[in-house]
């Protein structure tokens, strides 16, 4: 019986293990005395290879051995703990993976300004420590999306706060793509990050896939490894499934059941490990049509297959003399060589492929006769009196150094991106070729990195392989450090008043925030985007609509900009006051009734009262004994009080006065006595006189 054993691709080492062991080895090579702060990696039997080299696992501060080198481990470690290390310690190198120190950078900035960091991760996990470490505000740790859920309803008061929402680099992507929604719809306004390891995404994606279509899976890493035992848990949904750390526990697996068995390894697999499993699988099966694809290393492979091109740098490396670098001036251009004039007897010519690494570089263009080129001799052939040479392996050695040097500095390289690969983007520097991940290249998961073709990016280096002379780069952490320097530079500037034009980035409930330079958004509060009443800022405003804005307020110490929007000249009152002076005669409409008057509207949302003594000449009971709703009037404004905002109307004066009846003399003779207060008294006493003798 024949049985097929696929390894996946993705097995073994990721980037950021590579990157931490590989550290180790080269200060184990240089004659360091080397101390890691806890198991460099989840795979027991790689630290007992590194114990056996003088490799000393630290567990505390005080552990670590006088005059030691220690290296952070890639999962990255607590803030206040490599604090005391780098007091403790001779030297530190960092192995943080550069996946991790960006969760940490991420929470350091956002915690700042959040009311919560949620981290979607094992809480017991030292990443997930280290990463706790670094926020400035509460952090809760979930395992799940329902954790999620229960998160929310145990702690209302935080659905109301912005909060962030960050991953374990090996958390399952499924599930935070769950978390993520459930994220959106229990807080306002939530910042999410999807900070799963690309290389851990990939692994998860194809182990799946492997265990689909395979009768066993064998899955090789630590038993203690958190990225192992999601893989192992993830084939177990489709076929039956064995965990093994090493070689020897193949003997407890029935292989020959089996008509195809399919092979991962987690991330802190070794690849010789892998193999000896591969190899000792193919003896038991006795090698029958055995098919097994050498692990790859997801994230550490820089090159889509050039590596004829760099074994020839490294072997020109290793043996350049000064006699191989020359000068040539240039002779002729012709479609497949250049020829050129380096001083000697021999003809002197440079192939089209070793002008420049660039493949969209084009010497009939950039070149003329008589222009000199610097070079390197490949080859010389005196039977035929040539000599072959190269400028592109020139370039690249030249250009190397700045690329270390970048690497060290944090500095900025410009590039052209001229290669899309399965994992990420080439970017050519100088004519070295810089490998970008797809995780650092801006492009969202689900956008085509096609697009980024032939563009002109900015970059940093984010690793290098001294030996291999190979990089990689991130444009995602160079934009991050440009709109850092934009920031810095924004509030260092701004001032309160200052007018700006930006864009509408996002909308809540409460207001619209505004980006005015890369990386620093402001608020326009609902109350600042109209004059009018308004029930959410989308009656107003849309997300990318261009505005013009200023500064109301600034909150230099929680960063935090307050915007107006309103302009004055649109103030209704100020409308009013230009347009509509005391004494304007103008038609308004009846728009309501009380019982002391009635109210017009002198223009859309202004409005005045008609008092009810000014609507007839006449005594009336009610206005509608005049008015109804509806109806256009003319009025006189009589008044405007700007403090209370009232506006006092008139239609009765405007009416014509009404002319008063002549009243008519009373006869003489009707007309009554006009008694003097002598007279008065005089007629009191007669009066009480005449009852005095009645009586």
């Amino acid at each position: 019986m024949s049985v097929k054993i696929t390894a996946a691709k993705t097995a073994g080492f990721c980037f950021g293990v590579a990157r931490a062991v590989d550290c180790v080895e080269r200060l184990i090579e240089s004659g360091k005395k080397v101390c890691t702060f806890g198991p460099l990696i989840h795979n027991p039997g790689f630290i007992k290879h590194l114990e056996e080299k003088g490799v000393f696992a630290a567990n505390g501060v005080d552990e670590i051995p006088d005059g030691a080198t220690v290296v952070i481990r890639a999962h990255g470690i607590m803030r206040e703990t490599e604090a005391e290390i780098r007091k403790k310690a001779a030297a530190v190198e960092d192995g943080t993976c550069p996946f991790v120190k960006k969760i940490h950078r991420i929470v350091d900035e956002q915690s700042a300004s959040c009311g919560a960091v949620i981290i979607a991760g094992d809480p017991v996990h030292p990443e997930v420590l280290g990463i706790k470490s670094y926020s400035h505000a509460p952090v809760f740790v979930i395992r799940s999306a329902e954790e999620l859920k229960k998160l929310a309803q145990e702690h209302p008061e935080l659905t109301e706060k912005p909060v962030c929402l960050v991953s374990q680099t090996t958390f399952s992507a499924d599930e935070f793509k769950i978390c993520e929604k459930f994220a959106k719809k229990l807080y306002t306004n939530p910042k999410i990050f999807d900070t799963i390891c690309n290389a851990t995404a990939l692994r998860q994606e194809e182990a799946a896939a492997l265990s689909a279509k395979n009768d066993i899976m064998i899955v090789i890493g630590g038993k203690n490894s958190s990225n192992t035992q999601k893989l192992f848990a993830l084939c177990s949904r489709h076929c039956p499934t064995y965990l093994i750390e090493g070689v020897t526990e193949l003997s407890e697996i029935k292989l020959s059941d089996a008509h195809s068995i399919g092979v991962t390894a987690g991330a802190s697999t070794p690849s010789g490990t892998i193999k000896e499993v591969l190899t000792t699988m193919a003896e038991i099966t006795e090698n029958i049509s055995t098919v097994a694809e050498t692990a790859g290393q997801a994230e550490a492979t820089v090159e889509s297959g050039d590596l004829s091109f760099e074994q020839a740098l490294e072997e020109s490396l290793n043996s350049m003399n000064n006699d191989q670098k020359v000068v040539g001036t240039v002779m002729r251009i012709a479609p497949n060589e250049i020829q050129v004039d380096i001083g000697r007897k021999q003809t002197g010519y440079v192939p089209i492929d070793e002008y420049s690494a660039d493949p969209t570089a084009d010497p009939s263009k950039e070149l003329k006769v008589g222009d000199q080129l610097n070079l390197i001799i490949m080859k010389t052939n005196d039977a035929e009196g040539t000599i072959m040479l190269s400028k592109r392996r020139y370039d690249a050695i030249r250009y190397w150094d700045t690329i270390v040097e970048a690497n060290k500095e944090g500095t900025i390289l410009e590039g052209n991106v001229v290669e899309v690969i399965s994992k990420g983007l080439i970017v050519f520097v100088n004519g070295i070729r810089i490998f970008v991940p797809a995780s650092h290249s801006t492009v969202p998961k689900d956008g085509r990195l096609e697009d980024m073709l032939n563009k002109t990016v900015n970059l940093t280096i984010i690793d290098v392989d001294k030996r291999r002379h190979r990089a990689v780069g991130s444009i995602r952490e160079a934009m991050k450090s440009v709109r850092k320097e934009a920031q810095n530079k924004f509030w260092s500037e701004v001032q309160e008043g200052e007018k700006f034009t930006g864009v509408v980035k996002s909308l809540t409930d409460y207001g619209a925030f505004v980006e005015l330079a890369p990386g620093v958004d402001g608020m326009i509060h609902r109350s600042e985007l109209s004059w009018k009443r308004i029930k959410h800022p989308s009656e107003v405003v849309n997300i990318g609509d261009t505005v013009d804005v200023y500064v109301k307020a600034l909150d230099h110490e929680k960063k935090k900009i307050s915007l107006g929007y309103k302009k004055i000249e649109d103030n209704p009152w100020e409308i009013l006051r230009r347009d509509y002076p005391v004494g304007s005669k103008i038609k308004v409409k009846i728009v309501r009734m009380t019982t002391f008057g009635a109210f017009a509207e002198i223009f859309p949302k202004m409005e005045g009262l008609i008092h009810i003594s000014q609507i007839s000449n006449e005594r009336i009971e009610k206005p509608q004994d005049v008015l109804s709703i509806g109806d256009e009037v003319e009025v006189l404004i009589t008044d405007i009080d700007f403090d209370k905002k009232r506006i006092s109307l008139s239609i009765k004066a405007l009416l014509p006065t009404p002319e008063k009846p002549e009243k008519k003399a009373a006869p003489v003779d009707d007309a009554p006595a006009v008694l003097s207060i002598d007279d008065m008294i005089a007629q009191a006493k007669a009066e009480e006189a005449s009852k005095a003798d009645a009586e």
